[in-house]
């Protein structure tokens, strides 16, 4: 499915769908990549003789899947990955909640993809996650760094979510962190407990005043320039502290993430909470975690 779209009423939509992801304020790396897989979604349904989304009934989605399982992967040998598939079902389901909030005639999405998602070797053990902790070290920058593991596992933080805390977001005598700026602009709160709750109330009493140099910044995480941390730094300081740890699984921030939930799901968790506690706007994104269930974390 090469080209461009020819629909004028799809191209119409699409370039609505991509400025409604920018005025929700959903990651960079979903505003530049669900755009394109919509793209795709709609040049089938040209294909098809489907010229409006009211006429998109549920065998088209079958289909489209069904073509999706049966193309071949364009990086490598084999299939599309079940994950990739997966992104592709939640455009569609996010192309029709945008048709139904700005008060177009959208469609219904009922169909679920079954299966392990194939991100499982990037999920830590307890184990692993405690050696990351070990590898800390007691200086102002490793408490920086317990901090860091505090917010992107003990609280389950997306990348961008974890760096945009500031200062005034922990809320040390309630127990909560507060997420203002989450995925599609949600916010919400995260319970803080236990050594999540001590490790930032150490930095903040004892370590980030050391960090803070010149004109202060409202962030929580700093650097050594006492300006706030970036996404890209605290990907380089897990790095290290990968190494550190001798860990050899292929990690990021969002392993941090996926690997709480899955420890809490296995701890006995119910999955509506989990789904609250990660702010996943639907039950489907926090279920591919349930496969792990029974395995040892």
């Amino acid at each position: 499915m090469q080209g461009t779209l020819k629909n004028p009423s799809y191209i119409r939509l699409q370039a609505g769908f991509s400025e409604w992801l920018r005025i929700l304020n959903f990651e960079p790396t979903i505003q530049r990549d669900m755009p394109k897989m919509l793209t795709e979604f709609l040049k089938y349904l040209e294909l098809q003789n489907c010229n409006h989304p009211h006429e998109i009934q549920e065998t088209h989605l079958k289909n489209y899947l069904t073509r999706l399982y049966e193309r071949p992967c364009k990086t490598k040998a084999g299939a599309i990955s079940l994950n990739y598939i997966r992104k592709h079902l939640q455009v569609i389901k996010k192309f029709s909640r945008y048709l139904t909030e700005s008060g177009q005639e959208s469609f219904t999405v009922k169909l679920r993809i079954k299966g392990k998602a194939s991100n499982v070797k990037s999920i830590l053990t307890t184990n692993e996650v405690n050696k990351l902790y070990d590898a800390t070290k007691d200086d102002a920058l490793g408490m920086r760094d317990k901090a860091m593991l505090a917010l992107y596992y003990g609280c389950g933080l997306r990348k961008n979510e974890g760096v945009k805390v500031d200062l005034r977001d922990i809320l040390i005598e309630k127990d909560l962190v507060y997420v203002r700026k989450g995925k599609g602009y949600r916010e919400r709160y995260v319970p803080l407990t236990g050594s999540n709750k001590a490790d930032l109330e150490n930095y903040i009493q004892y370590a980030r005043p050391y960090l803070v140099t010149g004109k202060k910044d409202d962030a929580l995480l700093l650097n050594i320039s006492g300006k706030r941390l970036s996404g890209a730094r605290a990907y380089e300081r897990l790095q290290q502290l990968k190494t550190e740890a001798r860990l050899t699984k292929n990690i990021g921030l969002h392993t941090l993430r996926h690997s709480i939930a899955s420890h809490l799901l296995h701890s006995g968790m119910k999955l509506e909470q989990i789904q609250r506690f990660l702010g996943h706007s639907s039950l489907e994104s926090t279920q591919i975690y349930t496969h792990l269930k029974h395995e040892q974390v």
